[in-house]
């Protein structure tokens, strides 16, 4: 063997041992993970529960930090533009992929800036509609807007959003013709359904209470798999919109060029919290399903669903205001 390939597989193995050492030795300092939303969502519960679990493994502080605004394109681009070092990660969810159609010049590419880490959670819409709307099935509800286009109506919770892109999506599969009323937010879409303004609406799992007390009605839910949380709720893919599938996912991501061996080690760690009895529980009463992955996986999710995202808007032609 040659003193050329000798030296080039020494230096390759300094690297991978050096690559280890930093793995094992971090993190070294205070973490950060930032949040694209406001304090008091859902969001912002699941990062603070992440950030106390890894602090009492690590035994160091995992700090939160939120920076909304403009549809959530600020806080990805200061965890994109952040140091590669571990010490910044980022929790995003459909809006990172959302943006990168709406949007036109971002400072990042929503899946190219970023190192996948690891999924955190995952949580179906549930089609939800007014008792007064005549239809009982998702079936049903095509027939009824085939028979008056535009005569039926759905609410989102704004023209971009992941309700209005489900919406979309429905109807793109259905052929049936709807009319969108956007809301500022789920809160008022869910206020103007219970009050009979709009006909349907894809809604998360905060409708549930409605449900429960009769002032909605669910005819599906959005998963490609029936949710432990909803077992009994018929699929959309399997109730007259094949292949429909339209969800909402929170998961972890660090700026791109993150060592890999750090990676590694936060993806352990957060496929260790996910399993912690108190961290299901708190998720499962938030209406989401904790589940960890591998990089690889996440990377497939974000390339694939980034695709979705991408062919929705561009076929309906959805714009933001």
């Amino acid at each position: 063997m040659n003193r050329a390939i000798i030296r080039g597989l020494a230096a390759s193995l300094l690297l991978v041992l050096a690559g280890a050492a930093w793995g094992q030795a971090y993190p070294g300092k205070p973490v950060r993970i930032i949040i694209p939303f406001s304090p008091g969502g859902s969001a912002d519960a699941q990062a603070r529960l992440l950030g106390q679990k890894l602090t009492e493994l690590w035994g160091q502080p995992v700090l939160i930090e939120s920076k909304p605004g403009a549809g959530t394109t600020i806080g990805a681009a200061f965890a994109a533009q952040a140091a590669p070092d571990g010490y910044t990660l980022y929790l995003a969810g459909a809006s990172l992929l959302i943006s990168g159609s709406l949007y036109k010049n971002l400072s990042y590419d929503p899946v190219k800036s970023f190192a996948p880490v690891s999924m955190l959670a995952s949580s179906p819409y549930v089609l939800a509609v007014h008792p007064a709307v005549k239809a009982a099935t998702l079936q049903e509800l095509v027939a009824l807007a085939k028979a008056k286009p535009k005569g039926v109506s759905y609410g989102s919770a704004g023209n971009g959003s992941g309700s209005h892109l489900a919406g979309e999506l429905f109807r793109m599969l259905t052929g049936a013709e709807f009319l969108h009323v956007p809301y500022k937010g789920q809160a008022p879409a869910l206020v103007a359904l219970a009050g009979g303004e709009i006909d349907f609406l894809f809604a998360d799992v905060a409708v549930l209470p409605l449900l429960q007390a009769g002032k909605l009605r669910a005819l599906a839910e959005t998963g490609l798999r029936r949710s432990p949380l909803l077992p009994a709720m018929p699929l959309a893919a399997e109730s007259g919109a094949s292949g429909y599938e339209m969800i909402n996912w929170g998961a972890i991501l660090a700026p791109a060029g993150t060592p890999r061996a750090i990676v590694n080690h936060v993806n352990a760690a957060i496929n260790g919290v996910v399993l912690n009895a108190e961290v299901k529980q708190r998720f499962n009463a938030q209406g989401f399903e904790p589940m960890g992955s591998t990089p690889e996986a996440l990377l497939a999710l974000l390339q694939s669903e980034s695709a979705k995202y991408a062919r929705v808007i561009r076929e309906s032609g959805m714009k933001i205001e």
